[in-house]
């Protein structure tokens, strides 16, 4: 005598009875199923038999009494568990096929694999094996749209047996069809009770419960008569034992899925369902692709803004320190800066080039001109420290330093004043005081700085010149370091202190000034413009984010009953999770990606313009990877409501 399968004791079910009347449906069903049998239950329509099945295959619970299956009492086992029963032990065939529109007959018939975690080759060969078997191997990547009533049955019996369909849950299965489509069901069925299939047959129609074995018959939530003996059939052999059921259970519910196969398939499916919708997808993508554009935009245009004004700081000397005498305390007199001081510092491996300056406004004439100009003593390396080169002729050499020649090197302003612009200003003479100096270079154009006077009214001779034909003095007015780069101005500026103050007995006769805090109170402002730009930017970003959460919304309550096919078919709340939570995903993804393809298209469009664009590979991934955080945290929301739905509801939805 074999082991009942099912064993139901005293099931009752009940609806409302809170703010609403309560109806019984079900009022104390009892009955045992063992391995091998064919169970045709039959009633009137409202007389229990569809919530007695929904029971049978776990998709509903009991409002009182137990459900055992193979031994284990059902009202113990979690949701994973109830799962892996309509996964691994059942398989459901409905009136209305229940296929996944979206989806072909092979992937309608692999889904409940796909769940079990089979791998993608052994699944394909088996799905196709099945529809072959039942007639359809031409028919494999048909839609369901595309086939007749009973070849939708025939797919939704194949996508039953993937798994083994070790149970066959067949509610009304030839209630939609014609009578020749039927009968070619219901041999499926017969032929599938004589393999050792239980087969559990839903159905009002007593002609087609006549082929069943065994006729339970129900009318008021109650069984009214059973044709099977008090005792239980003999063990024909057939059938998977319930013992072995119960093992598998025991082992195979605590076991997770292959998760990468499952993410594939849900990423399909959304590519899918994203595809199908065209339409409605791109209008929803909208708001993620301009987000994205404008942030990258946004961003590119601040970078682009502060490399710009950066570059034209670094062209006044952002690493240019400068150093002059000071008193070292009240009531004395500042100190010296020798030129041997200036040849130490010129040692320090914080410092690049050092420069002398001797000078002061002074009268410059030439001809009938004659307008006062700074004029300065400075060295060679004039034109690297101050990153201020000779446009035209050229800047003094050293052999002119060494012999105190009387040349000069002037600015654009000076030019514009007092040469003749018919003339080439090279090799004219000016009076710097009553000492004429012969003009050998003409100085770029540089403009000024931080509301300064024009630097470009400036007069450059050697410093030995200065000292000797205009000043009459050789120790210099300040000395200016360049420091190696701009980010080491801070060590430079030690290494000099440390230095003087050895040089000068531990006197602090002197002071050292820098362009750097001008510099970086620069780069904050244009920093927090940045930020500033890419958070306004960011807000339609947001509105995308709500654009996917809405969409998601609408597509859980559209997909309501592929939802339910996908738990009858044994699916976890994770795996419907992952599924709506992934749409939401890609969706953010795809819509990130032309995004940045957006971005990039108009920040192109901003070079040609002539507009300071700067792209930074950080700033792309980030605002991509924001909206991936979008597609995560507005898609959770209906992702979440979607894996908590009640599988029966899900199924009956319209």
């Amino acid at each position: 005598m074999s082991t009942a399968l099912i064993e139901l004791i005293d099931i009752r079910k009940s609806y409302g009875g809170v703010d609403s009347p309560k109806v019984d449906i079900l009022r104390g069903i009892s009955l045992r199923i063992h391995p091998g049998e064919f169970v045709a239950i039959v009633g009137a329509s409202g007389s229990g038999k569809s919530t007695l099945m929904n029971i049978l295959g776990c998709l509903d619970r009991p409002t009182a009494g137990s459900y055992r299956f193979a031994g284990r009492d059902v009202a113990e086992l979690g949701s994973d568990e109830l799962a892996w029963l309509r996964r691994e032990a059942f398989g459901f065939v409905f009136q209305g096929y229940h296929l996944i529109a979206s989806g072909s007959a092979q992937e309608n018939v692999e889904m409940p694999a796909i769940y079990a975690g089979i791998a993608a080759r052994e699944r394909h060969a088996r799905a196709s094996a099945l529809l072959q078997r039942l007639g359809l191997a031409s028919r494999t990547g048909n839609r369901p749209y595309q086939l007749s009533g009973g070849q939708q049955q025939r797919v939704s019996i194949a996508r039953a047996l993937m798994n083994g369909g070790h149970i066959i849950l067949a509610d009304e299965p030839t209630g939609a069809l014609d009578s020749h489509s039927g009968t070619e069901v219901m041999v499926l069925l017969d032929e599938l009770a004589s393999q050792g299939h239980v087969i559990i047959l839903i159905t009002h129609d007593r002609k087609v419960a006549a082929r069943a074995q065994r006729v339970i018959e129900i009318g008021d939530g109650l069984i009214i008569s059973d044709s099977a003996s008090e005792q239980p059939p003999a063990d024909t052999g057939q059938g998977l034992p319930a013992a072995q059921l119960r093992q598998r259970l025991d082992r195979g519910a605590t076991l997770r899925g292959a998760w990468q196969g499952e993410l594939l398939e849900a990423l399909q499916a959304a590519w899918r369902v994203m595809w199908v919708n065209r339409f409605r997808t791109a209008l929803t993508l909208l708001g993620i692709v301009i987000g994205v554009a404008s942030v990258v935009v946004m961003l590119a245009v601040g970078e682009g803004s502060k490399r710009q004004v950066m570059a034209q700081m670094a062209a006044f000397g952002s690493n240019i320190l400068y150093l002059n005498g000071k008193p070292a305390s009240l009531g004395e007199q500042a100190g010296t800066i020798t030129l041997a001081d200036v040849a130490a510092i010129g040692q320090l491996p914080q410092v690049r080039h050092v420069m002398p300056v001797i000078g002061e406004k002074m009268m410059v004439r030439h001809g009938n001109h004659s307008q006062p100009f700074y004029v300065g003593g400075n060295n060679t390396r004039f034109p690297e420290i101050f990153n201020w080169p000779a446009v035209h002729g050229s800047f003094f050499s050293a052999a002119d330093e060494a012999s105190a020649a009387a040349v000069a090197v002037i600015g654009q302003k000076v030019r514009e004043k007092m040469l003749d612009p018919g003339r080439d200003p090279l090799g004219q003479y000016i009076l710097i005081g009553n000492v004429p100096f012969q003009v050998v270079g003409i100085l770029a154009g540089k403009g000024a700085s931080s509301g300064d006077q024009d630097s470009d009214g400036r007069v450059v001779v050697p410093y030995s010149a200065a000292a000797i034909r205009l000043f009459g003095q050789r120790d210099p007015d300040y000395v200016a370091v360049a420091a190696l780069d701009s980010t080491r101005v801070e060590q430079a500026e030690a290494a000099i202190d440390q230095l003087l103050r050895q040089r000068h007995n531990g006197r602090q006769d002197f002071e050292l000034t820098n362009d750097a805090a001008l510099i970086q109170a620069e780069a904050r402002t244009q920093n927090s413009l940045s930020l500033m730009l890419g958070a306004i930017a960011a807000i339609s970003l947001l509105v995308g984010g709500i654009g996917v959460m809405n969409i998601m919304l609408m597509t859980v309550r559209e997909r309501t009953r592929e939802i339910g096919i996908r738990m009858a078919t044994g699916a976890r709340q994770r795996d419907i999770l992952r599924q709506f939570l992934s749409e939401a995903v890609l969706l953010s993804m795809v819509g990130g990606l032309a995004g940045i393809v957006l971005a990039l298209a108009v920040g192109g469009g901003l070079m040609l313009a002539k507009v300071a664009v700067a792209f930074a590979l950080p700033a792309m991934l980030g605002a991509f990877a924001c909206a991936v955080v979008t597609g995560v945290v507005f898609g959770f929301m209906p992702a979440r409501k979607a894996a908590r739905l009640d599988p029966v509801k899900a199924l009956t939805s319209e």
